[in-house]
């Protein structure tokens, strides 16, 4: 799977390239602005990132070029922000919307998903976190432990693949409602709580109870 990214920042550019070569995908860096569609072409991305302010014609412009030509997916990064914005992305034939500053775990959730949903495929690429036994799916958002499995809403996956990654380390409440936030399931105190008994009930059926410590006024974390 190839990734095009259409970003005029070379810092943005560059943090999004090493990420998505970290999943395993190739990445394809546009710099030549002026023929966004011509480099399509000739590149053939399975998905396409895009900023909407670029140097020459913005964002929108490209990809409506790109959409009488290609049904690959689309995804606006933008610092632009309002419902307008939004909409004219949606309406140009964009798949979805991601806000700067992002959480780029938040966009490689988003990036999976649309090439889930639009690709067949089932790579063999490393798309799987492992810890203490417990092996979460980055693919289909299960988690596995020894020869049994649950299935995660995008919740409980979001939580669980964020303690995994940060096993070892409190991660506060606040952080985890903000990667949630982002990620357009805004919830509140209580429904994390509900959330987090969920998710350790699931893992109590994989004979891991005790996977999440709660730090009373601190967070969750995973030892």
């Amino acid at each position: 799977m190839k990734i095009m990214i259409v970003e005029d920042e070379p810092t943005i550019r560059d943090m999004l390239g090493e990420t998505i070569e970290k999943w395993g995908l190739k990445v394809v860096k546009l710099e030549a602005f002026d023929r966004i569609l011509g480099e399509f072409l000739i590149e053939k991305p399975e998905l396409l990132l895009l900023d909407i302010n670029l140097p020459s014609f913005d964002g929108f412009y490209w990809c409506d070029k790109i959409r009488e030509v290609s049904k690959a997916p689309i995804i606006f990064i933008s610092s632009r922000n309002t419902p307008m914005d939004m909409i004219m992305a949606m309406n140009m034939g964009g798949d979805d919307f991601i806000q700067k500053p992002f959480d780029t775990d938040v966009l490689m959730a988003k990036v999976n998903a649309l090439l889930r949903r639009s690709y067949s495929y089932t790579d063999t690429q490393s798309n799987v976190l492992e810890h203490d036994g417990i092996v979460l799916d980055l693919k289909d958002w299960d988690v596995h432990c020894a020869d049994k499995k649950a299935e995660l809403t995008k919740t409980e996956f979001i939580i669980l693949k964020l303690l995994i990654q940060n096993k070892g380390k409190i991660v506060s409440r606040n952080k985890i409602m903000r990667t949630l936030w982002k990620d357009e399931n805004f919830v509140d105190d209580n429904t994390l709580t509900v959330n987090v008994n969920r998710l350790r009930k699931k893992l109590a059926i994989l004979s891991k109870e005790n996977f999440i410590t709660t730090k009373k006024g601190e967070g969750y974390v995973i030892q």
